[in-house]
């Protein structure tokens, strides 16, 4: 009787939210719908595809557009099936059966998931209780545990917080390993070492559509590195990875560069609201919960009924993501953070009283 392997006997499909919820916080995307003109423009490409055809294996147009919107080279692009392609194409390639990778706690789960998967050796750093990274402590295992690949997010999802600049240089350039800097995030900060990337032989940065852009669906994730580096992971990536459609309406995305930063301010200014009314509720509850300072387009925070409030937001059929003793809460639209607001504050008056 065949048996599966030891890497994959007691995995467990990844589970988001599923079921219908009027309103949805809990994935990190943008609250904006499509204008329609661009809407408009996607039926005019589905119309006018050769499906018949594979895609170009390179995504040319597609990287170009990226590397206009972001003053990068293009020929230092890679463009992916959403960041997760090239996170788990990376882990394969750049890690071999043995070699340590570092991942720092709480982060993203996806991270550990690939490196073991590539049966690479998994090591976690805790954040300290604040959640900040301890750079001189990445710096310290990376050095004594001969790390071969670093990765971690900035701005951090979950915890929403930033690490500067500064602090980001000053990692890369102490340790060997290959540092994969995801910022998926970023376009809601001003920290980005996109301008600076060929300064280093040992980075490539991430970014995706699914948060600022509202291309969740569209799946597009793009690397930028060294081009050797670059080169190393075009060759490694499949021929067609990422499919015509998305391509070209990635593309007309990345091509509205005035359209889209209009809608991050008003992403930007549905954040500041969420995180004000949020504070104002750890006012009145300090015991209850603490609010973080946020760099995204999300709110992190730290409750010790966690489980009790996010199942009480499911039964007012409101989604928000729940981490042992934290709740992730999307930015939505004005009424959507009115709504959890509301709720949040019935919760835990109600929890008051027991």
């Amino acid at each position: 009787m065949y048996q599966l392997n030891d890497k994959i006997r007691n995995l467990k499909p990844y589970d988001p939210i599923s079921g219908e919820y009027a309103i949805r916080l809990d994935a990190n995307e943008s609250f904006f719908s499509l204008p329609e003109d661009l809407q408009q423009e996607y039926a005019r490409i589905a119309s006018h595809l050769a499906l018949n055809r594979y895609p170009d294996p390179l995504a040319t147009q597609l990287c170009q557009a990226f590397a206009d919107y972001y003053q990068v080279p293009v020929e230092n692009v890679t463009a992916g099936n959403g960041s997760d392609e090239l996170i788990s194409i990376i882990c394969n390639s750049f890690l071999e059966k043995g070699d340590r990778f570092l991942t720092l706690e709480p982060e993203f789960s996806m991270y550990r998931f690939y490196g073991s998967l590539s049966e690479g050796v998994p090591v976690t750093l805790q954040k300290p209780e604040n959640l900040q990274i301890d750079v001189d402590e990445v710096i310290r295992v990376c050095r004594e545990q001969d790390i071969k690949l670093l990765i971690f997010s900035n701005p951090c999802n979950p915890t929403s917080l930033g690490l500067g600049r500064e602090e980001v240089r000053r990692l890369i350039s102490s340790v060997e390993a290959l540092v994969v800097l995801d910022e998926a995030y970023m376009d809601f900060w001003a920290q980005s070492l996109l301008p600076e990337f060929q300064d280093y032989d040992n980075l490539m940065i991430l970014r995706t559509c699914s948060k600022a852009f509202g291309g969740a669906a569209l799946r597009l994730g793009f690397a930028v590195a060294s081009l050797p580096l670059t080169n190393a992971l075009k060759a490694v990536k499949s021929p067609y990875n990422v499919n015509s459609f998305s391509q070209a309406a990635g593309a007309a995305l990345l091509g509205r560069k005035e359209a889209s930063q209009a809608a991050l301010e008003e992403i930007l200014r549905s954040r500041e609201e969420l995180l004000s009314g949020l504070k104002e509720l750890e006012r009145e509850f300090p015991q209850a919960l603490h609010v973080y300072e946020s760099c995204t387009n999300f709110a992190f925070l730290r409750m010790e009924k966690a489980e009790g409030a996010h199942a009480y937001l499911l039964g007012q059929s409101i989604a928000v993501r729940k981490f042992p003793g934290y709740l992730r809460i999307t930015a939505g639209t004005l009424q959507e953070n009115a709504a959890v607001l509301e709720a949040l504050a019935r919760f835990l008056r109600d929890a008051g009283k027991e």
